[in-house]
């Protein structure tokens, strides 16, 4: 049995889960699904339930801020349909306004933990050391620095 096969195996069911988990939860308030559509949400679900319990923070960070940065585009081609304040697409939109990771916490966290809850795991971690931290804040930073290039 080749490496391929073994994951494919190991990740089907985790798949068929979350679309389970996604199509049987109530409906939230606000979650990146209204945004992005159930086909690409159920995806993002399975990719966290795979790979968030092994994944380093530093590699799941920028994941997590990619997710946020596709959702902004979608919100942004769906900024002329009737969204009222305090939705999802709004606050994606006013995420492109503030320069502080504490703010994109403001505007978009209650739907990354949605998104987490939805994959039935963790965002925050606590270090060897016992210290406290969160993929969720690490990516905040990604996605505020997205285009940042320290080089230049």
């Amino acid at each position: 049995m080749t490496g391929k096969t073994s994951i494919s195996k190991k990740l089907k069911p985790a798949a068929k889960r979350a679309t389970a988990t996604v199509r049987s939860r109530k409906k939230r308030t606000r979650s990146l699904e209204d945004v992005v559509g159930p086909e690409v949400y159920q995806v993002w679900v399975s990719m966290l339930r795979a790979l968030v319990p092994e994944g380093r923070t530093h590699r799941l960070a920028p994941l997590l801020a990619a997710m946020l940065q596709y959702a902004l585009i979608v919100a942004g081609e769906r900024q002329d349909e009737d969204v009222g304040e305090g939705s999802v697409i709004q606050s994606l939109l006013d995420s492109t306004d503030v320069s502080e990771a504490e703010e994109v916490h403001d505007l978009l966290h209650d739907v990354v933990d949605c998104l987490f809850k939805d994959a039935h795991v963790q965002f925050r971690r606590t270090s060897a050391r016992g210290e406290p931290y969160s993929i969720a804040e690490d990516a905040y930073q990604e996605y505020v620095h997205w285009f940042d290039m320290p080089w230049e």
